[in-house]
């Protein structure tokens, strides 16, 4: 566990060593704060609820953009081949590349609570909603993370690593969506509304935290850290 977050600390300062860290923060808290005043005045109520339907696709470009490079540049510098001999298993290694993801989302997350503390000011909204928002984002967020870490491990450059997280992440939301939905048979339908995201994530936003939707995430996160594992440690094999 040592090592897991010793790796995990040296791939979070790389987000910070480089403007990219800098810049994807950047980019997130001035288009999702952006578009929530729009919406926010339009509305005309002390609500985030606008604020969390705009994360998931703001999640769908910004999470890939974190994780692109992250084993993508490792192969094309040819790092990730020292980093391969390291004493370590493939699993802890993307475990700590999965961690240090993932605390880079919570400090953009927490970064926002700038908005909530904005509508607090203005209005009463409802805690219960605003924590909900967060909870799913944070699982919504680590999901991407997942699919993204995977991408990046299977593909040399990272615009393409970007481009096709971009594409899964897309089908994984829209499957959900009625419009495609109504255009499926009843079976099919209820296993795509299963798998979409979009159907999890306001399920949570609505205030409803239940098991399965909590299972769901972990389940893909799973799912993706070990195809993950499995592929680095192929090549660690090789």
């Amino acid at each position: 566990m040592n090592k897991t977050l010793i790796i995990a600390k040296k791939e979070l300062n790389s987000y910070f060593n480089s403007p990219l860290g800098y810049i994807v923060i950047s980019v997130f808290l001035v288009i999702s704060g952006w578009l929530f005043i729009q919406t926010f005045f339009i509305v005309g109520q002390a609500t985030l609820r606008s604020f969390f339907n705009l994360l998931p696709i703001l999640f769908m470009f910004i999470i890939p953009a974190i994780t692109m490079s992250s084993w993508a540049e490792e192969k094309r510098s040819g790092t990730v081949e020292v980093l391969m001999s390291f004493p370590v298993s493939s699993l802890k290694v993307v475990l700590a590349k999965f961690l240090s993801s993932f605390v880079f989302l919570l400090i953009m997350l927490i970064l926002t609570l700038a908005i909530s503390i904005m509508v607090s000011n203005v209005g009463s909204p409802d805690g219960g909603i605003i924590i909900a928002g967060y909870i799913g984002a944070i699982f919504l967020g680590s999901a991407y993370i997942a699919i993204g870490l995977w991408i990046s491990s299977i593909t040399k450059n990272q615009i393409i690593s970007f481009l096709v997280t971009v594409s899964i992440i897309f089908i994984f939301y829209m499957i959900g969506n009625s419009l495609i939905l109504d255009t499926m048979p009843s079976s099919v339908a209820a296993v795509g509304n299963f798998l979409s995201f979009s159907t999890h994530f306001d399920s949570i936003l609505r205030g409803v935290i239940s098991l399965s939707d909590i299972l769901y995430y972990i389940s893909v996160i799973a799912f993706f850290l070990f195809l993950n594992a499995r592929t680095i440690g192929m090549r660690k094999w090789k």
